[in-house]
């Protein structure tokens, strides 16, 4: 970035005011500028950095750096990190695998949690587990027991076929 013109229109301004103070001003306006170039372009520098201090800040973990050639300033941009986007597969969702019951040692105690999800990310898990018959909670007690136990899938509790329990459906008066 050339920061000439900046100066120069600078040394412009200064030299009008000084035309309205009469030729004694005129003269010392004159003899001020050629010092005050130099004053000048390290103050336009240190705006420019703390400019870039609040793009950076903005734009964190990307970057703006301000970098001195010669006299004039560059600026240097660091992108943040593009995250490769999630792919949707088009071929058709298999039928879910055969669950496995759960291991043996498993304890039917239960704990809570918060899980706190980004709006699409709880769309598409709300759609998988209708998809599966499952509920969001089941659907995630699988997802976390694949995920944990090497791809084995571990039935929801007390939805196992070898749970011993008998479910009905539908209504009675």
């Amino acid at each position: 970035m050339d920061l000439t013109p900046y100066v120069d229109n600078l040394r412009q301004e200064l030299a009008v005011a000084a035309d309205a103070g009469g030729d004694d001003a005129r003269a010392l306006a004159e003899r001020l500028t050629a010092p005050l170039e130099s004053a000048t372009r390290l103050t336009l520098l240190n705006a420019l950095s703390a400019a870039m201090g609040e793009v950076t800040r903005e734009l964190a973990p990307g970057s703006v750096d301000v970098r001195l050639r010669g006299l004039d300033p560059e600026f240097v941009v660091t992108p943040p990190p593009a995250s490769e986007p999630f792919q949707e597969t088009q071929e058709p969702v298999a039928a879910p695998a055969a669950l496995a019951p759960p291991p043996a040692d498993a304890d039917d105690a239960m704990a809570r949690i918060n899980f706190r999800l980004p709006a699409h990310l709880k769309a598409r898990a709300e759609n998988a587990a209708a998809a599966e018959g499952l509920s969001v909670n089941a659907w995630l007690v699988r997802a976390v027991s694949t995920a944990l136990d090497g791809g084995r899938h571990a039935s929801p509790p007390g939805r196992g076929k070898d749970s011993g329990s008998r479910g009905f459906t539908g209504w009675v008066r």
